[in-house]
């Protein structure tokens, strides 16, 4: 077959049958990439070649803003590939926002990812997560999630019906947004006592036991279709690679899979320049900026200390270090795709920061007033480009596009807190958190019932 599973691993680098489920290598217990053997594949001449499906959407993989991209994840037939609608989004040229981020005008773009059918970029690698699922004949799927990958594989699991999906969340560690979601969809949920690492643990336990389909990023295939957000970013600006892509960091499969993106299309000739890559931690979630940053950790060819991320995991232990960030869709201690954010970062010449719940939510007021609301930890994104801007390692022209990874309506409470009157609920939700201005606040204005007060107020 052209497409295989391979082990990221240069001392194992054993290749499995593309029809064969693994979690991680059986052999070395590393991450597996889908790789394919692109010269004894059709692969296109130039990126333009996608135009000519724009003319095709009545076909449903065509209309796909995944699978309008096959010829660049080609591990299943064009017919087999499943699809509710997702990648319709749009990268929005944000004018408005960017003085904000001390960037001039024309030079940041929103890659608003909220347009998917469950709100949030998770859909990408859940269209051919599934594919994958439904190769295999798989019948039941899990995942374990803070929200967004539960939603994702919900909704898929319920339009589809294909699999019966399998929810674990933390105890009291997701958005009421999100949880509404999984639950309306029809998945059977299952609140752990623990946060997201206990239950990404016990996630991975029940699917080697119980034989579900597991559909959390260290699935391979999940992350191929993530990879496809670069390619509508690609497409977006004309097929010119921006100078920057900046990525809120969680479980780390978004910037895992661009990393993958841009080292297949720089392999095939499609794209001359990489564009460089930051990863945005949330302060209270750091472990990438901590290892990265802090302590130097690296991708050295595949060879990257694993003792030192162990020590690391095991002090976080003793200090009883636990995530804790409003921004909860990346409130994760221990990231699955460490090691392959890694060489995302070595390929892309990369860097990591970190950002306050006060930084993400000021960011997040500009975002939602610039048109396109997004929950706290696409912010990020924005709030570490401002960062990085004031230090001077994103030039004040250079063209960046940070991505907004889900729809404000994922997490409205922090949005009603930040921009209300009601000062109970702000101390409830955010003042606890650190949070002291709302310098960018809409508040709401309270107004007799009475016309002429009305227009008084408005004139």
């Amino acid at each position: 077959m052209t497409a295989f599973q391979h082990c990221i691993n240069p001392d194992c680098g054993h290749s499995f049958d593309l029809l064969e489920v693994h979690h991680r290598c059986p052999d070395c217990g590393a991450l597996l990439d889908v790789e394919y053997e692109w010269d004894k594949l059709p692969v296109p001449k130039s990126l333009s070649h996608f135009e000519q499906y724009w003319g095709q959407r009545r076909i449903p993989q065509r209309h796909s803003g995944v699978w309008r991209f096959h010829e660049l994840l080609p591990f299943a037939k064009l017919e087999e590939c499943v699809t509710i609608g997702e990648g319709q989004t749009i990268l929005q040229k944000a004018d408005y926002v960017a003085p904000y981020a001390g960037l001039v005008p024309g030079s940041l773009y929103l890659q608003y990812e909220g347009m998917n059918p469950s709100g949030s970029f998770k859909d990408n690698g859940m269209a051919a997560g599934t594919t994958h699922g439904k190769l295999v004949g798989a019948k039941h799927t899990a995942c374990a999630s803070t929200g967004n990958t539960s939603a994702s594989l919900a909704i898929y699991c319920g339009v589809t019906r294909m699999m019966n999906a399998v929810i674990f969340i933390g105890s009291g560690k997701i958005a009421y947004g999100k949880l509404s979601q999984a639950l309306d969809y029809g998945a059977r949920t299952i609140q752990i006592e623990g946060d997201f690492d206990d239950a990404m643990a016990r996630v991975q336990e029940a699917s080697k036991k119980l034989n579900l389909y597991l559909l959390n990023s260290l699935n391979p295939f999940r992350l191929e279709g993530q990879k496809t957000i670069m390619f509508r970013v690609l497409e977006g600006l004309g097929w010119e690679v921006p100078d920057w892509i900046v990525v809120p960091g969680g479980n780390l499969g978004n910037s895992s899979s661009f990393g993958k993106a841009f080292i297949e299309l720089h392999k095939l000739g499609l794209i001359k320049k990489v564009p460089r890559l930051a990863v945005i931690n949330a302060a209270g979630a750091d472990t990438l900026y901590r290892l990265f940053e802090k302590e130097g950790l690296r991708w050295n060819g595949g060879r990257c200390d694993q003792t030192h991320i162990k020590k690391f995991y095991d002090q976080m232990d003793a200090e009883g270090r636990r995530a804790n960030t409003i921004a909860s869709a990346i409130e994760i201690n221990r990231p699955v795709n460490l090691t392959k954010c890694l060489r995302a970062l070595d390929f892309c010449n990369g860097v990591v920061r970190e950002v306050t719940e006060q930084e993400i939510l000021d960011a997040k007021a500009n975002v939602g007033a610039g048109g396109l609301g997004c929950e706290p930890a696409s912010a990020a994104s924005l709030a570490g480009t401002k960062k990085l801007v004031a230090e001077g390692v994103i030039g004040k022209d250079e063209r960046v596009v940070c991505i907004l990874t889900g729809n404000q309506l994922k997490d409205p409470n922090a949005t009603v807190a930040y921009h209300g009157n009601n000062k109970e609920f702000f101390d409830q939700v955010l003042g606890k958190r650190g949070v002291k201005t709302t310098e960018f606040a809409n508040h709401p204005v309270t107004v007799a019932n009475d016309i002429d007060a009305i227009i008084d107020l408005l004139k």
